[in-house]
């Protein structure tokens, strides 16, 4: 029993396998997750808290540590004779310990953590735009896999149909109806097919090597890749990151703006500082003493030379720079449509023609066929018409492979 167990799950683990398949989306999600450049955005996420960390810990008392132990070439003393003051001594020491705590700073603190914010959003687009680039080489590898999937379908077809035939003309010339050595020429053509399988599923296997590298997922040469159709809306209307991410750039100079608006503003600050030293605050107290003071401070930059003006002047240029990159991306962008929709419309005429051809080379195979069985014609000669049916054939596959390509990445380029 437990041996049968085992057996039957073996069967339904190879059954699983045999089924396993990938479709593009598929593909598309794998590499948001797995490719490596994935990896910067939980990264930058970590170093961005460190750094508003960083910025937040200005609004906490900030501590300092001073000590120093001076010896001085003269010293202060009261012209007063007989006055028993003492003068101060040479060596003079003294430790502090300083508390600063700020208690207002024109929001010049919360603007820093807008800046930060607005970076890591920024960083994390800039990221999700590069991910997204990976979309066309995906698009190239898959589809390359799917041609060689079908080719090597209808490379099998035509290995069983020429099998069939070679059946049907070895008992011709047994019979003496087919000229001898006709079997020749369909088992050397076989041995052809062979050959030509042989190399579709090398360039496969190579193939689905370098997109598992991509996605980041071990992919077996026997997976399956689905031929789902590609359903495109043909319109003109963009839906890519790098607009986002031209208007997250945008945003990030408008907080820098507020930002460098908030600098000179007024800061006030609460002190104080403890110490002990010899001499202390006591100029006259010529012996170690504790001593400390608090109070506030207020510093206010009145006049920075128009530099705090100039620094917004020159981040208002940069968000023309971006207004003009964004135009010229549009502009492109629109034009790699227009070409991909006319390269979709030249597919769609020529699957239209293939459907033609092949057609009328499948009515000529019949008659040479036919002609085959009446010994009228070779079998060189039949295999002639199987060959230009084939590579017919051959060529639908692949203008209708280019068609789902082409659809794919007009579906990039647009951003759906």
């Amino acid at each position: 029993m437990k041996r049968s167990l085992i057996i039957l799950i073996g069967l339904f683990t190879n059954v699983m396998v045999s089924q396993q398949s990938i479709t593009l989306q598929e593909c598309y999600d794998l590499a948001t997750v797995n490719y490596p450049l994935a990896k910067q955005s939980v990264l930058l996420d970590a170093q961005n808290q460190l750094e508003k960390e960083v910025v937040s810990n200005a609004k906490l008392p900030q501590l300092s540590f001073d000590a120093q132990a001076t010896y001085q070439s003269d010293v202060i003393e009261v012209p007063i004779p007989n006055s028993n003051i003492e003068p101060l001594n040479k060596d003079q020491y003294r430790a502090t310990l300083s508390v600063n705590q700020l208690i207002y700073n024109g929001g010049a603190t919360d603007a820093s953590l807008d800046v930060k914010s607005s970076q890591l959003k920024t960083k994390q687009k800039q990221v999700e735009v590069n991910l997204y680039q990976l979309k066309q080489k995906i698009n190239q590898l898959y589809f390359s896999i799917l041609l060689s999937q079908e080719t090597h379908l209808l490379l099998k077809a035509k290995q069983e149909q020429l099998q069939a035939k070679l059946s049907e003309v070895t008992s011709g010339i047994k019979y003496g109806v087919i000229l001898p050595s006709s079997d020749k020429v369909l088992e050397a053509e076989l041995l052809k097919i062979n050959q030509q399988l042989t190399e579709v599923e090398s360039n496969k296997v190579s193939l689905i090597e370098t997109l598992s590298s991509v996605i980041g997922q071990p992919l077996s040469a026997s997976v399956l890749f689905q031929n789902t159709l590609v359903e495109t809306v043909l319109e003109t209307e963009l839906n890519r990151p790098e607009l986002e991410l031209f208007q997250l750039k945008k945003d990030e100079i408008e907080s820098n703006e507020a930002l460098i608006a908030k600098q000179n503003a007024p800061k006030l600050l609460g002190f104080a500082t403890g110490g002990y030293g010899n001499p202390g605050l006591n100029m006259l107290d010529n012996s170690f003493q504790a001593f400390y003071t608090v109070g506030v401070k207020l510093n206010w930059n009145v006049f920075d030379w128009n530099s705090n003006k100039k620094q917004r002047e020159s981040l208002s240029i940069n968000k023309d720079i971006i207004d003009t990159e964004t135009e010229t991306f549009k502009l492109n962008t629109n034009t790699e449509l227009n070409q991909q929709q006319n390269e979709i419309e030249k597919i769609e005429a020529f699957i239209t023609s293939d459907l033609e051809i092949i057609d009328l080379r499948k009515e000529v195979l019949k008659s040479a066929d036919s002609q085959l069985k009446n010994g009228v014609i070779t079998s060189s000669a039949y295999i002639t018409e199987l060959t230009n049916l084939y590579e017919a054939e051959n060529t639908l596959i692949k203008h209708k492979i280019q068609l789902q390509l082409a659809k794919a990445n007009y579906n990039v380029i647009k951003g759906q």
